[in-house]
């Protein structure tokens, strides 16, 4: 079993090394060991992706994602959703849209108002229709993921409609918000950059 060492690091560097791992060393088998749950939940939803049965072990602040059975030489993206369009291929006749929230105001001056409007902005953001393809949220913006959210409710709508929401985990565990999340799918900044690359058009608010 290879056996990796991400105590210490910042995702997405625990899934970079267990993708090495699986990729260039066609390791069947793995336990990586990290101290932080936003890294635990990356790297268990990385192994699931490549087809391992996961198993998590939790010593103190030391969490251990055992691995087994996968498809090492997968090549598949780090991040795919359940549902949705994946390539221009499969819906051609919609493009596909990702929408990065970076902060739970929008704008800069009165906070008040920037708050109001992040609030209308998403929840007018439905308007966009099939082309809205991914919600992505980072710095102060998974505040709006969070329980209390003002749009917490029609975010949940939007999931369960199909829209694939991620939210940055190294951002909640800043704000120590990781077990407050109430939506969307706790990622790291190599699913982003993966979700970019699929995009046909980023927009950044």
């Amino acid at each position: 079993m290879k056996e990796i060492d991400a105590r210490g690091l910042a995702c997405p560097a625990p899934v970079l090394q267990t993708k090495a791992a699986l990729e260039n060393e066609g390791a069947t088998a793995v336990r990586v060991t990290v101290d932080n749950a936003a890294s635990a939940q990356n790297v268990a939803r990385f192994l699931r992706s490549r087809g391992f049965a996961v198993e998590t072990e939790t010593a103190g602040a030391e969490i251990s994602i055992v691995g087994r059975g996968g498809d090492a030489q997968s090549e598949a993206p780090v991040s795919r959703p359940a549902s949705g369009p994946e390539t221009s291929a499969s819906h051609p006749e919609h493009a596909k849209i990702m929408v990065m929230i970076a902060s739970d105001r929008m704008g800069h001056g009165d906070n008040e108002l920037g708050s109001k409007l992040m609030v209308s902005f998403v929840k007018t953001i439905a308007e966009m229709g099939e082309e809205l393809w991914r919600l992505v949220f980072v710095n102060s913006g998974v505040k709006l993921t969070i329980d209390g959210s003002p749009v917490l409710e029609d975010l949940k709508k939007y999931e369960a409609g199909g829209l694939q929401i991620l939210v940055c985990g190294t951002c909640l565990t800043h704000f120590d918000l990781l077990d407050r999340k109430q939506v969307g799918v706790t990622t790291n900044m190599l699913d982003i950059v993966t979700a970019m690359q699929l995009a046909d058009k980023v927009i950044n608010v």
